[in-house]
């Protein structure tokens, strides 16, 4: 199966035609025919134009399929999501068993899940900088619940370091690498609420995050072990390019790479769906009673042939439509 994170990113129409999405500019502008993709392939929608005119096929078809589609603002943060609600078979008594899970079962399920994102950032600054400056020690002091807020001291400690600026602060919305990190974090949570959704798992029946506003806390908190992966890809960004230079195509295709991208796991070279996908399946066995700790990948290290050297990209005039594919 193929995942492709499809963005429209200028004025067009949407349509299913024989099962594929039909992507057409308006009828003065067409130079080109349709691009048109494999619904079953897509994995994210990322609408991020006000101007995209789409038929309610569009948005039946893609969840059918098990995809997400995703409105964006002009900060390049999530305004809806629109997720499948018949990805697995025995959701309704998963989503019960979420509404019923103890207090004491998720301040542990939130324990490990900010015991490897601490993790993970040390490992990423001792990948970058060569020490992890304490922070994988730290991961190990990290108490039910997180009662000490080692999860807020380790990020002030991280943030002043993984760019190599003390100056820089996390601020989303910032006309600097912050617009990276909001844009890459957004595909992340996405993929991270599918993995959910297939998993039987409601992404809004949250283990920390319990914003009322949120439609996605559980998504929130799951992926909080993977954002790691989206610094990385900034770092690498800004060691070539003005990180306050234009957020255009080129940095998005850079961007999408940190979820599109295939990863070493266990000796195996899969995709980060499929790692998400596994990750949320052993949450959803902790929900159950069926285990007591779920399995969240430790930094993960991209394929020596990484994806962005063998994605297809697809353009409907110049670049104002991105398919990026992981197969």
């Amino acid at each position: 199966m193929i995942d492709r994170i499809v963005e429209i990113a200028n004025p067009v129409r949407l349509s299913v035609r024989d099962a594929q999405l039909v992507i057409e500019r308006p009828k003065e502008e067409q130079l080109t025919l349709p691009f048109t993709t494999p619904v079953n392939e897509i994995a994210v929608l990322l609408l991020s134009h006000p101007q995209v005119t789409l038929s309610q096929a569009v948005l039946s078809r893609i969840a059918e399929a098990g995809g997400s589609v995703i409105t964006i603002d002009g900060n390049f943060l999530p305004v809806s999501m629109l997720l499948p609600v018949q990805s697995h078979f025995i959701q309704t008594e998963r989503f019960a068993n979420q509404m019923e899970l103890s207090l004491p079962s998720r301040k542990r399920l939130w324990q490990q899940i900010v015991r490897a994102k601490i993790k993970a950032q040390g490992e990423l600054l001792r990948e970058l900088h060569g020490s992890d400056h304490g922070l994988i020690a730290m991961a190990a002091r990290v108490r039910s619940g997180d009662q000490g807020n080692l999860e807020a001291q380790a990020a002030r400690k991280y943030w002043g370091l993984v760019f190599g600026s003390k100056s820089f602060r996390r601020e989303s919305g910032n006309p600097d690498q912050n617009r990276h990190l909001d844009y890459g974090y957004t595909v992340l949570r996405a993929a991270v609420a599918r993995a959910l959704c297939a998993a039987g798992l409601h992404p809004s029946i949250g283990l920390r995050h319990k914003n009322r506003y949120d439609a996605f806390c559980l998504a929130a908190d799951v992926m909080e072990p993977f954002r790691p992966l989206v610094d990385r890809r900034v770092y690498q960004w800004i060691a070539n390019e003005d990180a306050e230079g234009p957020f255009d195509s080129k940095a998005k295709n850079w961007m999408i790479g940190a979820t599109t991208s295939r990863y070493l796991i266990d000796r195996e070279e899969r995709s980060l769906f499929d790692i998400l996908l596994r990750t949320a399946n052993s949450i959803a066995k902790c929900v159950t009673g069926e285990s007591r700790d779920p399995e969240i990948p430790r930094l993960l290290q991209a394929c020596a042939v990484d994806v962005t050297t063998r994605r297809e990209v697809r353009r409907v005039e110049a670049d104002e439509v991105r398919a990026i594919a992981a197969s």
